[in-house]
């Protein structure tokens, strides 16, 4: 399983990165995949809006051919940045069919936690990708227990919808 990361944080190596970089690695050892691709839109910022450009398209495609796609941004006036929206629409209707994608947001506050929902997910669904599990948005005030947040999240999500790896929930018994 090749899993890539995309991060539309426009500060380089961000927290968000971090937050993304954390599930990505989660989900390889969980499901028994590798981190293939770390796509951080902020060091590729100045070919985003350029037509054509080689290096946008060597990397829409490597994250197009990924079995696994986490997508992550922080949260901008309650949805996600421009910088992720610009890359992601360099992509054609069903441009990430047969992808599996996981949005992940991070924030101030719970306040916004459905932006995910609102924002993130309808825009990958539209994209043609799979969204089988309940995205996660994680407040910045937990980056002390990032490890800890994203296994437990990582353990609960990542099991479910088509996504049963090593270590896998098994399924509900139908025995009383």
């Amino acid at each position: 399983m090749q899993i890539a990361v995309v991060v539309g944080n426009p500060k380089p190596r961000s927290r968000t990165f971090a937050v993304a970089s954390a599930v990505a690695n989660s989900a390889a050892t969980r499901l028994g995949g590798a981190v293939t691709l770390e796509v951080d839109l902020a060091l590729v910022a100045d070919e985003i809006f350029k037509w054509p450009s080689d290096e946008m398209m060597r990397l829409n495609d490597s994250v197009a051919s990924c079995d696994l796609l986490i997508v992550a941004s922080p949260t901008y006036k309650a949805t996600y940045t421009g910088l992720l929206k610009a890359f992601l629409d360099r992509y054609p209707s069903n441009g990430l069919g047969g992808v599996v994608a996981v949005p992940v947001m991070t924030g101030a506050s719970q306040l916004h936690a459905m932006s995910i929902d609102t924002g993130l997910r309808p825009l990958l669904v539209e994209l043609g990708a799979s969204v089988p599990t309940r995205g996660l948005y994680f407040v910045m005030t937990q980056m002390p227990e990032l490890e800890q947040v994203v296994e437990l999240w990582v353990q609960e999500n990542l099991s479910l919808g088509g996504l049963v790896g090593p270590g896998a929930r098994p399924a509900p018994s139908t025995k009383d």
